[in-house]
């Protein structure tokens, strides 16, 4: 499940979110993670997990039929419905990530970026399982997140007994959050996945990492 403090975190934080993006040194990494996405889902009718700012909703819809972009945070979509979407290619809809409407659609595809992260160890194969429940097998899912890399990365401030890493963040309100973001190895993603996914491909960089894979 997602916290209410992650949650509340980004909800604050909305019109600064993008700024993530705005380091010189991740241009390489984000060209290449941009082209990667666009070839992954061209032709493809996706469906967008945690789509926050619209951000990699772009991308998509650059070769994607369509795409339905879903958030649990209406602020979050109320922002990514001002960028210059085709309303014929991109719908936008308020999702629980962890608990999608029956009626969500048919898809040949799901994407989520920086959002693996944000779930915990111990729920990770539900998640999957849910995936599995409503979009089908053989459906092509579609992951980035960030790498860590010391000295750049929040440092972790706590590791709870599933293994589960904790940093402490500073809103927009000047509150201090307690946000979680877990860092896998390829090895710990391939082990996590594999009874629920087949066809795993990890793209490995210095800031961030790339996972596509087929749903069991």
């Amino acid at each position: 499940m997602i916290t209410d403090q992650l949650a509340q975190y980004y909800a604050v934080g909305v019109q600064e979110y993008d700024s993530r993006y705005d380091s010189a040194d991740l241009e390489d990494d984000l060209d290449e993670l941009h082209d990667k996405v666009e070839e992954l889902l061209s032709g493809h009718k996706v469906l967008e997990i945690a789509c926050g700012t619209g951000y990699w909703t772009q991308s998509i819809a650059e070769t994607a039929e369509s795409v339905r972009a879903t958030d649990i945070n209406q602020e979050m979509l109320d922002l990514a419905q001002t960028r210059d979407f085709d309303p014929d290619v991109v719908q936008f809809s308020v999702a629980d990530a962890f608990d999608l409407p029956a009626d969500i659609g048919s898809y040949t595809a799901c994407f989520a970026g920086f959002w693996w992260s944000h779930v915990k160890r111990e729920d990770q194969e539900r998640f999957l399982g849910q995936l599995r429940a409503k979009l089908g097998k053989d459906t092509l899912l579609v992951l980035i997140d960030e790498s860590y890399v010391d000295g750049v990365s929040d440092v972790v401030a706590r590791t709870d007994a599933a293994g589960n890493t904790f940093q402490f963040l500073t809103g927009d309100d000047g509150q201090r959050y307690e946000v979680l973001r877990n860092f896998p190895s390829d090895s710990t993603l391939r082990k996590k996945m594999a009874s629920s996914v087949r066809e795993i491909r990890i793209l490995r960089q210095e800031h961030y990492w790339l996972l596509s894979c087929r749903l069991k």
